[in-house]
């Protein structure tokens, strides 16, 4: 077993929690992780430690690491808070974007594109990760991107679902994804901010039901005023 750097054992941790190759709430076998990295206990402590702090994994003392659980408590405030971080992100993209930034947002596209032509759910879902995140990194506010970068651990893990159409009704749904980001990739490069954060809530709509159906089969009962309708952000 070729042996991991902290770094890359870390970006390997992340893939895989992501793709749900280790399943939410999964206890990790630190021994067991040790042999396959080709690393002591001590550093991958740190990874784990690190991946904690990042919202992947939890630890408590004397029962060592799980993959960070998603049960209905923890959806519930996820589908609360994601739209209000997602608008105000789009906003604030929109004003602060940079010349390499919407290459990268661009090239996040076409892996997209791909991912989703090939019909391959899990680089669908891991593309779609960087496309937000890297709408996170235009936004340039620590605050909003601590938020976004804790939200996308469980959006990612959920979209699973929704880049496994069941029906044709279902695969149409995928396809007008792509679509929306096509067209807030433009919203954005054109500074249009109220745009970019219509087109956002959309395309947070068109996944949210999908999503839902990965935590239970009812959606959710979320209190929530749609988002869109309030237009409330900051």
């Amino acid at each position: 077993m070729a042996e991991f750097s902290k770094e890359s054992c870390l970006e390997d941790l992340r893939r895989r929690i992501l793709s749900t190759e280790l399943p939410p709430g999964q206890e990790l076998d630190e021994v067991g992780l040790s042999a396959h990295y080709g690393m002591s206990r001590t550093p991958l402590r740190e990874v784990l430690q690190r991946l904690q702090g990042e919202g992947y994994v939890v630890m408590a003392q004397n029962r060592g690491a799980k993959v960070a659980s998603m049960d209905i408590g923890v959806m519930r405030v996820f589908f609360q808070t994601a739209p209000m971080v997602y608008a105000n992100i789009a906003r604030l993209a929109a004003e602060n974007w940079t010349a390499p930034h919407m290459q990268v947002l661009k090239s996040a596209q076409q892996d997209f594109k791909a991912a989703t032509k090939a019909g391959s759910p899990g680089a669908a879902a891991l593309a779609n990760h960087r496309f937000h995140a890297t709408i996170g990194e235009m936004a340039q506010n620590p605050y909003l991107w601590a938020s976004l970068a804790r939200l996308l651990v469980d959006h990612t893990r959920l979209s699973q679902t929704f880049y496994r159409p069941a029906s044709p009704t279902e695969s149409v749904l995928v396809v007008k994804a792509v679509e929306q980001h096509d067209a807030m990739i433009s919203a954005i490069e054109a500074r249009e901010a109220a745009l970019a954060i219509d087109l956002t809530l959309q395309h947070w709509d068109l996944s949210r039901d999908r999503m839902e159906r990965f935590v239970r089969p009812d959606p959710l009962p979320v209190d929530v005023i749609p988002f869109k309708d309030k237009r409330h952000a900051v």
